[in-house]
């Protein structure tokens, strides 16, 4: 209910309990199970009818701190009635009962109504708050790949040399860490240097990495090919060559069943961008190289 008590509510409240307490006690024994005080209980005059009486009370229950609460109770108490003892006795029992049911019914639905609306008022700002912290991250991921990209600038300035090099190998891996990729940085097994290795949908692609000024050539593809060849049959290779590749590179990594993919400049910066994630372009590049046999894609192919 809203902190401030609709007139229709209490209007339904009130009619509900005239309509289901034709006795005096029966009606103070409902008011005092509602914390109603015994104060104010014991000012009902020999004179006073129930609808004076009740009159008399609720104007005071709106203005206690605690009276929309207590209106609420004795509405949920009044619409759980399915009997109704009070009226029992009576003549005219029949019509009394048929009276108090149409008037708890009408309590029962502006009950239900009132219900379905805070639903959807929860419902609504649940998914206020879903978007904030939606656009909150958004805005988080762009400053951080802002960031990353202003550092990847940084680095193109030492385009070539070794410290760069190594360099490259580190922010490569933030970027992966980033994505919430599983992966290993670089590492050596039985005397040969491994870049490291990214693991997507249950394939782990062991990586070599390029931050040269000279396109990679056939020589760093058949490095990577006899690395890929060396370990289980799941395994696939990313080469990652910021200057991009020789035409002879690109033919001798594609082929039937090519086990490696791809990547160059553009792909680094398409995920820089924000616009695809680095998951999403290496799966895109690989079901390429499972339709064509061609181990490089180019970033404007992309949505074709």
């Amino acid at each position: 209910m809203a902190d401030e008590i609709p007139s229709h509510f209490i209007d339904l409240v009130q009619d509900a309990m005239l309509k289901s307490f034709w006795r005096k006690n029966a009606l103070l024994n409902f008011l005092r199970r509602h914390k109603i005080s015994e104060t104010f209980l014991a000012s009902w005059q020999e004179t006073e009818t129930k609808r004076v009486f009740i009159t008399r009370l609720l104007p005071k229950l709106e203005a206690h701190a605690k009276g929309g609460q207590i209106l609420q109770q004795m509405a949920i108490s009044l619409a759980d009635q399915v009997k109704f003892p009070d009226l029992e006795g009576w003549e005219d029992a029949k019509e009394k009962v048929q009276s108090a049911q149409e008037a708890i019914e009408a309590l029962r639905r502006y009950i239900e109504i009132q219900k379905q609306k805070t639903e959807e008022i929860k419902e609504r700002e649940e998914i206020k708050k879903v978007a904030r912290e939606r656009l909150q991250k958004t805005i988080a991921n762009r400053q951080t790949l802002e960031g990353l990209s202003s550092e990847l600038t940084g680095l193109s300035k030492r385009l070539g040399t070794q410290e760069a090099g190594y360099a490259f190998q580190k922010w490569f891996y933030d970027l992966v860490g980033f994505f919430e990729i599983t992966h290993r940085r670089p590492y050596v097994v039985d005397g040969r240097q491994i870049d490291g290795s990214v693991t997507i949908e249950g394939t782990t692609y062991l990586t070599e990495l390029k931050f040269t000024r000279e396109q990679a050539g056939a020589t760093d593809v058949d490095s990577l090919l006899t690395k890929v060849n060396d370990k289980a049959d799941n395994t696939m290779g990313i080469m990652v060559s910021m200057a991009g590749y020789s035409e002879i590179a690109i033919q001798q990594a594609s082929g039937r069943k090519t086990p490696i993919i791809l990547m160059d400049f553009s792909h680094v910066y398409l995920v820089l961008a924000g616009t695809w994630n680095l998951s999403e372009v290496i799966c895109r590049m690989r079901r390429h190289a499972s339709q064509t046999g061609k181990a490089f894609l180019p970033r404007v192919d992309f949505d074709n």
